[in-house]
């Protein structure tokens, strides 16, 4: 019988690394002195320490060949939540996440870490300082929300102490910073095209935005304490900046940091929960017939009306987690960073 060679410890590989949070945690884990393995469908840069191997997630056989003497796995792929692509949602997060775990399984490695999602939670009302014993939603304010509780329960349900396999989950919420090509880009372009006049409801919802730099080091710190005898094994972590803002005053100080107004004109939130609904049923009713892509969906309305923040007392025990970057420090940094998205460009 052959003998097995045991993973390098500073062998890693990141599923879904070419991605904006995937490329922020691949860069950092070279400067923690790891060689790193990217498994993705594209690749979008190249960095010395990095090998990249593209492939489909859904094909176990290509994870198998980049997953080769690696001990600990980062799983960060997933579609944009923006994305009206139930298919893909279906194939990357439930199917590819299966695949992922058979094949770490299969070669041998002993660490999982999943990125998550706060909003496996969420129903469309208020959280004020969720903890992680709240129960999954049962009724998802989206399909990609849906996807993403079946993928938590997927890898946090094959952690197995007895056969030295190791996973755990880490939720972060509105992620936000550098190279982000999701929230800033897409509240220019509602700006520029006059949709950012209005607040929903009174504006004194507080939520959670996370700089990427704090969900990475959220990452790192779970997979250095994910052990034999660790608390963090087959759980789920929140990770967040810990510094809940209003919602409106978040969206306001990115765009009048790059030249735009704020919004200040106040619409009642059940009236435009009401509308973005009665959208969304002519959407599904019209959908063979005609394309509507509404901007307000009722996903949207209730992140934007609705208190939604969540509690770090667990992480902080467990893995030691405290923010390294300020929120007034990492909205700097974002702003910064989208000079070119400024009114005036």
């Amino acid at each position: 019988m052959a003998t097995r060679i045991r993973p390098s410890t500073k062998r890693c590989a990141v599923i879904g690394g070419s991605g904006f949070l995937g490329r922020h945690l691949v860069e950092r884990l070279v400067e923690k002195g790891f060689s790193v393995t990217v498994f993705d469908i594209t690749q979008s840069y190249e960095l010395p320490g990095v090998t990249f191997h593209q492939g489909d997630l859904c094909d176990k056989q290509a994870l198998i060949t980049a997953l080769k003497d690696v001990s600990l796995v980062f799983h960060c792929a997933s579609p944009a939540p923006a994305s009206d692509d139930r298919a893909l949602f279906q194939r990357v997060n439930i199917e590819g996440t299966h695949t992922v775990v058979e094949a770490c399984q299969e070669v041998g490695v002993q660490k999982l870490v999943l990125t998550s999602s706060a909003s496996v939670v969420f129903e469309g009302t208020d959280i004020k300082n969720g903890k992680e014993d709240l129960p999954y939603a049962k009724r998802p304010i989206d399909y990609y929300t849906e996807t993403k509780i079946q993928q938590e329960k997927i890898v946090l349900e094959a952690c197995s102490k007895k056969k030295g396999f190791f996973t755990v989950a880490i939720r972060p919420h509105g992620i936000f910073g550098p190279r982000d090509p999701q929230l800033v880009p897409i509240l220019v372009d509602m700006a520029r095209r006059g949709k950012m006049k209005f607040i929903i409801g009174d504006g004194s919802n507080l939520v959670d935005f996370t700089y990427v730099e704090n969900v990475v080091h959220g990452h790192i710190l779970a997979a250095e304490h994910l052990k034999q005898d660790s608390p963090l094994c087959g759980k789920a972590y929140h990770i967040t900046n810990d510094e809940p803002i209003l919602f409106w005053d978040f969206m306001s100080k990115v765009l009048v940091s790059l030249g735009y107004d704020a919004p200040r004109y106040h619409l009642p939130y059940m009236l435009v929960y009401g509308i973005a609904l009665l959208l969304w049923l002519l959407t599904l009713l019209l959908g063979p017939l005609v394309t509507i892509k509404p901007i307000f969906t009722p996903m949207r309305v209730a992140l934007a009306g609705t208190h939604h923040y969540y509690s770090c007392a667990q992480a902080k025990q467990d893995m030691g987690y405290q923010p390294l970057v300020g929120l007034q420090e990492a909205i700097s940094r974002t702003v910064t960073s989208y000079m070119h998205l400024r009114k005036e460009a």
